[in-house]
């Protein structure tokens, strides 16, 4: 019985087997938590600077445009030099406007420019790093444990948004706004400290004859040349793009459950419940080889639960519809960073992950702008509901028009990815890079 049941649940193997994935793990979560009680404090401080939901809002505008406009640069960074010196210089960043925030908080900083900027410059050093961080997994993991390391890091991301907020909450009533942020400082510094012992990661096809580090042309286009790349990608931007659900909770919480603040926290906990029960038994997905078929499979259950939850009343069914979503999210963000970095070649891997990145991050963020202009204009029902049945259509689209992607397996061997594979000028089959 339980050879039958282990697999089901969360695959372990990549900590027990993989000491630099360890240190990895338990920096970016320790990271994660930071970040999320970071998140709340700044929230918090604004608001009380400001009192207007404008100056809550321009948090997004300092974390945003930087997350976008570095995420780009820094995909050309990490196919340019060793990705783990970059992680380690843009960490070091972030530790350094981490710091900042705890110093202007104990000085009782008054001026919220002031504050915006060290939270875009955090916000800049964490987006410059965060495509040579992508490619760590598949350097440090065996093929076939890929998709389990980026499924610890998801759970470890679910319980950070569960912990983190709660626990920013509690500090920031005892100690104030700079105890919070001296969590994050502390947070960053250990994932600083994790750091130390990965091995030297260079990007294949980096370096040329005189000396001086030059990433191999063609970066960008070989998304567009490999449909297994940019199939994933678009089923991950119809997902948020068009049915992406946050910037309406508001809304459905005064319009169905008299606007108590507890409800619309249950519709955040209700997602990350779903996520983290999806993370503990993805054993059952990760071990799977089609994971194209699986990746769009979970699109399309997020996209219908969405709209389900546009037509619910009772509360049961509204987080019940909540809770599928987000367990088809992780599922659908694990299966889909596995195989993004499968397909990549390395010395393509941090334009590629900078694609994605900037997907991660202006999908849900348009998608969010989409759903409320729409409610605005109808409501949150029809904006739900109409939101989640294109994504599953536009879904169904990418699912009939790209066989490769449909019929995609992951490589039945358990060798770790060789790095300086030959890329074969871009344009070679994907199938020749991975299997």
């Amino acid at each position: 019985m339980s050879r039958r049941l282990g697999p089901r649940f969360l695959d372990t193997r990549p900590l027990r087997g993989s000491r630099p994935f360890r240190d990895l793990w338990i920096g970016t979560s320790a990271a994660q938590f930071g970040g999320q009680a970071a998140t709340v404090a700044v929230l918090a401080q604004v608001w009380e600077l400001t009192r207007s939901p404008v100056g809550t809002g321009a948090i997004g505008l300092a974390t945003g445009v930087p997350m976008v406009l570095f995420g780009l640069i820094g995909g050309t960074v990490a196919d340019a030099f060793d990705r783990r010196t970059v992680v380690r210089a843009t960490t070091t960043g972030q530790l350094l406007a981490a710091a900042g925030l705890c110093v202007q908080a104990l000085a009782e900083n008054r001026s919220v420019p002031v504050l915006l900027a060290l939270v875009a410059v955090g916000a800049s050093c964490g987006a410059l790093g965060a495509p040579a961080r992508r490619t760590f997994p598949v350097r440090l993991l065996p093929d076939d444990q890929v998709a389990a390391g980026l499924a610890l890091t998801s759970v470890s991301f679910q319980a950070a948004m569960l912990t983190g907020p709660a626990a920013a909450g509690l500090v920031i009533a005892h100690w104030g706004y700079a105890g919070a942020y001296a969590v994050q400082a502390a947070a960053v510094a250990v994932s600083a400290l994790a750091l130390l012992r990965l091995p030297a990661m260079p990007p294949a096809g980096a370096g040329t004859g005189d000396g001086r580090p030059r990433p191999e042309r063609g970066g960008w286009r070989i998304v567009l040349r490999r449909p297994t790349l940019w199939g994933s990608m678009a089923t991950d931007l119809s997902a948020t793009l068009l049915a992406m659900p946050v910037a309406l909770f508001p809304l459905v919480n005064e319009v169905r459950y008299g606007g108590h603040p507890q409800t619309l926290g249950l519709f955040l906990s209700a997602v990350a419940v779903g996520g983290i029960t999806a993370g503990l038994l993805s054993g059952t997905v990760t071990r799977r080889r089609r994971a194209g078929l699986v990746q769009l499979s979970a699109a399309v259950v997020w996209s219908l639960a969405l709209a389900g939850f546009g037509l619910t009343g009772p509360l049961w069914a509204a987080l019940g519809c909540l809770a599928v979503a987000g367990a088809a999210d992780t599922v659908s963000v694990v299966t889909r960073g596995a195989l993004v970095q499968r397909e990549a070649p390395d010395a393509y891997r941090g334009r590629v992950s900078s694609v994605e990145h900037v997907i991660g991050v202006a999908g849900p963020e348009l998608g969010n702008l989409r759903g409320g202009l729409l409610a605005s204009a109808t409501s949150a029902s029809v904006s739900l509901v109409l939101g989640g049945l294109s994504a599953a259509l536009a879904i169904g689209a990418v699912w009939a028009l790209n066989p490769p992607l449909r019929g995609y397996r992951t490589p039945s061997g358990s060798a770790a990815a060789e790095p300086h594979a030959p890329a074969g000028g871009g344009a070679a089959p994907a199938a020749e890079q991975v299997h």
